[in-house]
């Protein structure tokens, strides 16, 4: 296993989310000696909501949970690491027909009611035969608490596990949100190679979920990148067990979205607390870096400027070079595509603005901001002039680490 992130933050205690039982077991899919089959099963009546990858490429299981999810409705959901089940034709949906029918005879549902996620190697089909021989085992194994086991189960070239959970009240009752995520190449939007599983105990329909989530993934994955590129098995599903028996919603947008207003602020942050994790953990990273974009003559056009400089290979390796190069930013900032102008841009560094109207500051003191790249977690401001429009971005640096992983990925 490689060496823990520098950038990691620890698993936090995941709480009992009513109705759902999770955990892991070692199928030998690809990996020994460690687990990487992850079965959650769901109470009836839970509601289930997804978003996925924009890759023209996608692997089986993401289209199998497209299907799915016209039903609204889950049961369980079962996911394998080492290999991600992608670009395996016909082989790749009998083992998602296969696995799904499994996973359905052990809990009593129709398949649809079975979610599907696979994550790992492109290309080889998944020997889904050891899937299934595992399942029943891991079935009787699954436990309330099993949070930690299911989020190690998942991981691949993660180097620890993720973990978001928030306590909010939903019409003065109680509800538990949690969510598991991995993470660590492979990683840009739409979305962000990711797998993301969050649980509510609140009672929610689908469209509600749906909605929700959407927004949710809109300023949390959709906001991250680590290396540009978009997997072809970014899944995030979110699912409701309505154990909680929260109040029935209002008609009304207005009074309903009121009621939701604490709810829907906590989901988006679980969601925003797993994709920096996600971030935290890329391959190689040694720094986690923020850009926030102002003056944009939009929030999109803001959004693409601050992805373009976070994407930028020169700007990260820069960064992990702690070389204040202000001037790659620049170029990453004229090369997105959107309005600016070369005499109304300013850059900062840490706080400190070394760059206004085309040129250096006046005085500039490149001290504070050398000290600053040697730090583990870096500030990039971006004030464009044009506008109000802003928007933030997250990614890391660039580093040798992320060639040595990648280069080496299938052996």
């Amino acid at each position: 296993m490689p060496a823990i992130s520098p950038l990691a933050v620890p698993l936090p205690a995941l709480p009992v989310v009513k109705g759902v039982r999770l955990g892991a077991v070692e199928a030998g899919i690809r990996y020994r000696n460690r687990t990487d089959l992850v079965m959650v099963d769901l109470p009836a009546g839970t509601t289930a909501a997804g978003v996925f990858t924009r890759n023209r490429c996608p692997g089986a299981p993401v289209d199998w949970c497209r299907e799915a999810l016209a039903g609204g409705k889950a049961r369980a959901v079962v996911i394998n690491a080492g290999n991600a089940n992608v670009f395996t034709g016909k082989a790749g949906r009998t083992a998602c027909k296969e696995s799904a029918a499994a996973a359905a005879k052990l809990l009593g549902c129709t398949v649809k009611q079975v979610f599907l996620a696979s994550t790992g190697v492109i290309g080889e089909v998944l020997p889904h035969d050891r899937l299934i021989a595992a399942l029943p085992k891991l079935h009787a194994s699954l436990s309330e608490t099993g949070w930690e086991a299911a989020a190690r189960g998942i991981m691949t070239t993660d180097t620890f596990p993720k973990g978001a959970t928030r306590m909010v009240e939903i019409g003065g009752v109680p509800v538990t949100i949690s969510g598991i995520a991995k993470g660590s190449g492979m990683i840009a939007p739409d979305m962000a190679t990711m797998l993301c599983f969050v649980f509510t105990d609140a009672k929610l329909p689908a469209d509600v979920l749906q909605a929700a989530l959407s927004r949710g993934v809109a300023g949390s994955f959709n906001a991250t990148t680590v290396d540009s590129d978009t997997s072809t098995s970014d899944t995030v599903l979110l699912f409701a067990t309505g154990q909680a028996r929260t109040p029935r919603l209002p008609e009304g947008g207005v009074a309903r979205a009121r009621m939701l207003r604490d709810f829907t602020a906590a989901l988006h942050a679980v969601l925003h607390d797993l994709a920096l994790q996600v971030v935290r953990d890329g391959e190689g990273a040694q720094k986690l870096v923020r850009i926030d974009v102002t003056g944009a003559v939009s929030a999109r056009s803001a959004h693409r400027v601050a992805m373009a400089v976070a994407n930028s290979p020169l700007v990260k390796t820069a960064i992990a070079g702690e070389d204040a190069n202000w001037g790659r930013i620049v170029m990453a900032v004229g090369k997105a595509g959107e309005p600016a102008e070369r005499d109304l841009l300013s850059i900062a560094v840490g706080g400190v603005w070394m760059a206004r109207e085309g040129t250096v500051v006046a005085g500039y003191d490149e001290a504070p901001v050398v000290a600053h790249m040697k730090g583990r977690e870096i500030e990039i401001a971006i004030d464009l002039g044009l506008g109000r429009g802003k928007a933030t971005a997250w990614t890391c640096d660039l580093t040798h680490g992320y060639i040595d992983i990648n280069g080496s990925y299938r052996s």
